[in-house]
């Protein structure tokens, strides 16, 4: 058995895969990341290149994936993961989600690896418990145009959790609850970008429905953290880590024109189908076992953000 620390990410260009190949590589370990750029973008890694222990293979996890040599961490978070993506990658949604999850726990088993899945909140679907624990077993349609995303997810942790307890492997899942930061595709179709990229043109912010429906917004660095502590630990989740600040998104919106001193308004369209009403995590476990909280404020975070999509994207505030 290795001591030093080798782990692999899966969709490892994608943005908050990125992140944590980034945070794994402070800490010292050894980075093989995985990806086919479907979603994810040779840029949001270019940084890592030159940095010493940082590998990229571009492969797809649908297929068997060989990582030569010794693995003492399985990450995986290849997944399309914003409804943009999803609804136009439908099959290769749910294909990453079933057979990429199955090649990437084979690869950590083979390898005596630790294996961590990266789940999501929507696996609670439009959730009738609110705030949402993990023993909740969520409302999903398990036929409806989210289901692609939802039930991929949902069998990923049936898949992990099978390995877990027939085959004995190590593994730990961990529910990503709505995250932001710089490396967003501002095309990605998920809200924060969308507002961001609208308001720094000038143009009017697309709110759906009435913005009254809810997101737990949490800030990259914190999520990532969280990963990292609770694949350090020896808890097997399910596991919450996502911020407890809910907003609406009418309120969201509104706040991303102030930061950015914009003169945007906002524009209501019509509510995707079984777009979920309420969104917040409760993070009680996070906090009792990893002693995790998030610590970025939601103004500095998007801040950051902000900042980050005026210098790499080209996008500038427009009085």
């Amino acid at each position: 058995m290795t001591t030093t620390r080798r782990a692999v990410v899966t969709g490892g260009a994608g943005f908050l895969g990125s992140h944590l190949c980034e945070a794994l590589l402070d800490q010292g370990a050894e980075v093989v990341c995985l990806d086919n750029l479907l979603t994810g973008t040779a840029q949001n890694i270019a940084h890592l290149g030159g940095r010493p222990g940082f590998q990229f293979l571009r492969c797809n996890v649908t297929a068997p994936v060989e990582v030569p040599g010794p693995v003492t961490e399985v990450y995986h978070f290849a997944s399309a993961a914003s409804p943009a993506d999803y609804l136009r990658l439908p099959i290769q949604t749910l294909e990453v989600g079933s057979q990429g999850t199955r090649h990437a726990l084979d690869l950590a088993e083979r390898k005596g690896a630790r294996f961590l899945l990266a789940s999501t909140s929507e696996v609670y679907g439009d959730p009738l418990e609110h705030p949402q624990t993990e023993s909740y077993w969520g409302n999903v349609n398990p036929i409806g145009p989210r289901s692609v995303y939802d039930e991929a997810k949902r069998f990923g942790e049936a898949l992990t959790s099978a390995f877990r307890h027939s085959r004995g492997l190590d593994t730990a899942i961990v529910r990503i609850f709505n995250t932001y930061g710089p490396r967003m595709r501002p095309d990605d179709g998920r809200a924060i970008p969308t507002f961001l990229g609208q308001a720094l043109a000038g143009e009017p912010l697309t709110v759906t429905g009435d913005g009254g429906q809810t997101r737990s917004i949490c800030y990259v660095d914190d999520t990532v953290r969280g990963i990292l502590q609770l694949a350090e630990s020896e808890h097997p989740g399910p596991m919450n880590i996502g911020s407890p600040f809910e907003t609406s998104m009418l309120d969201l919106a509104r706040l991303i024109i102030e930061l950015t001193g914009s003169s945007s308004q906002v524009r209501f369209i019509d509510r995707p189908e079984d777009d979920p009403k309420v969104r917040r995590p409760d993070t009680t476990l996070a906090h009792e076992v990893l002693g995790w909280k998030p610590k970025v404020t939601v103004e500095e975070g998007l801040r950051a953000t902000i900042e980050w999509f005026e210098q790499e994207v080209g996008l500038r505030r427009t009085a």
